[in-house]
């Protein structure tokens, strides 16, 4: 007889164990001021809906989520723009919720540019408004032909007036400098440039045919500067920032080299 009513009791147990599992689906981002929309399906057993509890940062939600759609509204939680945002989404073992809309949740670009200025010593400083989540800012520099990074500063992500500052390895003559932000939309938002023309000294480069190293010249003294090699069928084979650069283990043959604000070519002996 106790045998029978140990075996009731772990029947029990067990029954409640499997009751009680479950699956949680787990999303953290930055709050948008969108809302969630969830897919929700029956259960396999065709009686009731999969989600059983919604929580926002902890705090079980109020919406109704007995339905086959149904959204989680963040209202109620009085979150700020950008503030970061977790949501579990508890569910039936046997089926699983979707979640149509997961980008809500994830930084978006939205900077305005209060102001830009750069001296002529490349000293940058801006400052913005309207950011809603934490995205780094690429610092672009202008030369041969193209913008190329030069830099990135980590962005604060909130409304309110930010500041920024960044130091610039200026190149010879006119530079051009903005800043780009791109978000999960792989859309990047950019600044207008700010120019400025810097005292750099006029760089060239020896010799024009290479055995070991290339040589990167000013008023017959070594200076460095920004470089990129590239081979006959566009290949960046060599990229950097120095006075010298070891062409050793270069294939013999001819190359491209972009330089300070400047590009030329050369040959591998």
């Amino acid at each position: 007889m106790k045998q029978f009513y140990l075996f009731i009791f772990l029947s029990i147990i067990l029954s409640l164990k499997g009751f009680s599992q479950g699956g949680v689906i787990i999303l953290e981002g930055n709050y948008q001021g969108k809302n969630l929309y969830i897919q929700n399906p029956f259960g396999s057993g065709g009686v009731g809906f999969c989600v059983t509890e919604v929580l926002v940062n902890g705090n079980i939600t109020t919406d109704e989520i007995n339905s086959s759609a149904f959204e989680i509204d963040f209202k109620p939680h009085k979150l700020a723009i950008g503030e970061k945002v977790e949501i579990k989404i508890k569910h039936k073992e046997d089926c699983k919720p979707k979640v149509l809309n997961p980008e809500v949740l994830k930084p978006k670009s939205t900077f305005e540019i209060i102001s830009m200025t750069i001296d002529k010593d490349g000293n940058l400083k801006w400052s913005t408004k309207l950011e809603t989540g934490k995205l780094a800012f690429a610092v672009e520099q202008f030369r041969w032909n193209k913008w190329v990074k030069v830099g990135e500063v980590d962005g604060i992500g909130t409304p309110i007036t930010n500041n920024y500052s960044f130091k610039i390895t200026p190149h010879s003559g006119k530079n051009q400098i903005r800043v780009r932000q791109t978000d999960y939309s792989g859309q990047p938002r950019l600044s207008k440039p700010v120019d400025f023309m810097s005292n750099a000294a006029n760089i060239t480069f020896a010799p024009i045919k290479v055995s070991k190293e290339i040589n990167f010249i000013a008023s017959d003294k070594p200076v460095e500067t920004m470089y990129e090699i590239y081979d006959q069928y566009g290949n960046v084979v060599k990229r950097g920032f120095g006075s010298t650069v070891d062409a050793a283990n270069l294939s013999k043959g001819g190359y491209f080299i972009n330089y300070d604000n400047k590009m030329g070519e050369f040959v591998k002996k």
